[in-house]
Protein backbone atom coordinates (compact mmCIF):
# COMPACT_ATOMS: atom_id res chain seq x y z
CA UNK A 1 0.00 0.00 0.00
CA UNK A 2 2.74 2.77 1.01
CA UNK A 3 4.25 1.97 -2.63
CA UNK A 4 0.98 3.93 -3.98
CA UNK A 5 2.64 7.08 -1.96
CA UNK A 6 5.14 9.24 -4.23
CA UNK A 7 7.78 11.27 -2.36
CA UNK A 8 5.74 14.73 -2.57
CA UNK A 9 2.27 12.93 -1.38
CA UNK A 10 4.54 11.83 1.61
CA UNK A 11 6.02 14.96 2.44
CA UNK A 12 2.23 16.63 2.32
CA UNK A 13 1.14 14.18 4.79
CA UNK A 14 4.16 14.56 7.10
CA UNK A 15 3.86 18.15 7.02
CA UNK A 16 0.02 18.07 7.65
CA UNK A 17 0.27 15.74 10.68
CA UNK A 18 3.39 17.75 11.78
CA UNK A 19 0.91 21.23 11.53
CA UNK A 20 -2.11 19.21 12.87
CA UNK A 21 0.51 17.86 16.23
CA UNK A 22 1.55 21.42 16.96
CA UNK A 23 -1.73 23.09 16.83
CA UNK A 24 -2.74 20.00 19.40
CA UNK A 25 0.23 21.09 21.50
CA UNK A 26 -0.64 25.13 21.18
CA UNK A 27 -4.07 24.07 22.45
CA UNK A 28 -2.32 21.99 25.73
CA UNK A 29 0.02 24.99 26.17
CA UNK A 30 -3.06 27.46 26.31
CA UNK A 31 -4.81 24.56 28.89
CA UNK A 32 -7.99 23.99 25.68
CA UNK A 33 -8.66 20.98 24.61
CA UNK A 34 -8.42 20.99 20.86
CA UNK A 35 -11.96 21.16 20.73
CA UNK A 36 -12.23 23.88 22.71
CA UNK A 37 -10.12 25.79 21.13
CA UNK A 38 -11.45 24.94 17.51
CA UNK A 39 -14.80 26.64 19.08
CA UNK A 40 -13.25 29.39 21.10
CA UNK A 41 -11.22 30.72 17.91
CA UNK A 42 -13.59 30.59 15.37
CA UNK A 43 -15.86 32.62 17.65
CA UNK A 44 -13.38 34.78 18.51
CA UNK A 45 -12.88 35.47 14.67
CA UNK A 46 -16.48 36.02 14.49
CA UNK A 47 -16.17 39.06 16.91
CA UNK A 48 -17.43 37.25 19.69
CA UNK A 49 -20.05 35.04 18.17
CA UNK A 50 -20.28 32.30 14.91
CA UNK A 51 -23.16 30.15 13.93
CA UNK A 52 -22.89 26.73 15.14
CA UNK A 53 -22.36 25.43 11.93
CA UNK A 54 -19.36 27.03 10.77
CA UNK A 55 -17.76 25.50 13.51
CA UNK A 56 -18.93 22.22 13.05
CA UNK A 57 -17.40 22.31 9.43
CA UNK A 58 -13.67 21.82 11.17
CA UNK A 59 -14.86 18.52 13.27
CA UNK A 60 -17.86 16.04 13.82
CA UNK A 61 -20.98 16.90 15.07
CA UNK A 62 -20.80 14.71 18.64
CA UNK A 63 -17.01 16.14 19.45
CA UNK A 64 -18.33 19.73 19.11
CA UNK A 65 -21.50 19.39 20.93
CA UNK A 66 -19.46 17.81 23.77
CA UNK A 67 -16.83 20.49 24.03
CA UNK A 68 -19.67 23.19 23.41
CA UNK A 69 -21.69 21.25 26.54
CA UNK A 70 -18.88 21.59 28.70
CA UNK A 71 -18.01 25.43 27.64
CA UNK A 72 -21.56 26.36 28.51
CA UNK A 73 -21.27 24.51 31.82
CA UNK A 74 -18.22 26.42 32.85
CA UNK A 75 -19.39 29.52 31.72
CA UNK A 76 -17.75 30.40 28.72
CA UNK A 77 -20.44 30.45 26.17
CA UNK A 78 -24.04 30.13 25.73
CA UNK A 79 -25.97 29.25 22.72
CA UNK A 80 -28.97 31.72 21.23
CA UNK A 81 -31.17 30.81 18.25
CA UNK A 82 -29.71 32.54 15.23
CA UNK A 83 -32.34 31.94 12.73
CA UNK A 84 -34.81 29.49 12.37
CA UNK A 85 -33.08 26.49 13.56
CA UNK A 86 -29.96 28.18 13.20
CA UNK A 87 -27.77 28.52 16.34
CA UNK A 88 -24.64 30.85 17.42
CA UNK A 89 -22.50 30.54 19.71
CA UNK A 90 -21.78 33.47 21.79
CA UNK A 91 -19.10 34.16 24.12
CA UNK A 92 -20.16 35.17 28.12
CA UNK A 93 -17.83 37.89 29.64
CA UNK A 94 -15.75 35.13 31.23
CA UNK A 95 -15.47 33.29 27.87
CA UNK A 96 -14.27 37.27 26.55
CA UNK A 97 -11.96 37.21 29.21
CA UNK A 98 -10.27 33.27 28.52
CA UNK A 99 -10.01 33.87 24.85
CA UNK A 100 -7.87 37.09 25.15
CA UNK A 101 -5.67 35.21 27.48
CA UNK A 102 -5.48 32.06 25.31
CA UNK A 103 -7.02 32.08 20.96
CA UNK A 104 -5.73 36.08 20.87
CA UNK A 105 -2.48 35.46 22.50
CA UNK A 106 -2.17 32.43 19.63
CA UNK A 107 -3.32 34.28 16.58
CA UNK A 108 -0.84 37.41 17.34
CA UNK A 109 1.87 34.56 17.16
CA UNK A 110 0.57 33.01 13.97
CA UNK A 111 0.29 36.79 12.91
CA UNK A 112 4.39 37.01 13.76
CA UNK A 113 4.67 33.73 11.57
CA UNK A 114 2.97 35.49 8.42
CA UNK A 115 4.35 38.89 9.05
CA UNK A 116 8.25 36.74 8.63
CA UNK A 117 6.61 36.12 5.04
CA UNK A 118 7.03 38.31 2.08
CA UNK A 119 3.74 39.64 0.27
CA UNK A 120 4.78 37.54 -2.24
CA UNK A 121 5.00 34.66 -0.19
CA UNK A 122 2.21 34.56 1.41
CA UNK A 123 0.07 35.53 -1.93
CA UNK A 124 1.73 31.96 -3.32
CA UNK A 125 1.23 29.84 -0.52
CA UNK A 126 -2.34 30.50 -0.55
CA UNK A 127 -2.41 30.45 -3.69
CA UNK A 128 -1.04 27.26 -3.86
CA UNK A 129 -2.78 26.15 -1.13
CA UNK A 130 -6.69 26.99 -2.79
CA UNK A 131 -5.58 25.02 -5.44
CA UNK A 132 -4.29 22.05 -3.86
CA UNK A 133 -7.61 21.86 -1.95
CA UNK A 134 -9.86 22.15 -5.23
CA UNK A 135 -8.00 19.33 -6.41
CA UNK A 136 -9.14 17.29 -3.47
CA UNK A 137 -12.47 18.35 -3.93
CA UNK A 138 -12.82 17.66 -7.29
CA UNK A 139 -10.84 13.95 -6.68
CA UNK A 140 -13.49 13.42 -3.36
CA UNK A 141 -16.87 13.40 -6.31
CA UNK A 142 -14.62 10.47 -8.61
CA UNK A 143 -14.89 8.94 -5.42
Amino acid sequence: MADVFNDYNRQICLVFAEIEAAQHEVALKLGLTDSAMLILYNVYLGGGSCLLSDITLWASKQTINSALRKLEAEGVVRLEIFSGRKKQVVLTEKGRELTQSTVRRWIQKENEIADELTQEERDLYLELTRRYLTGVKEKLREL
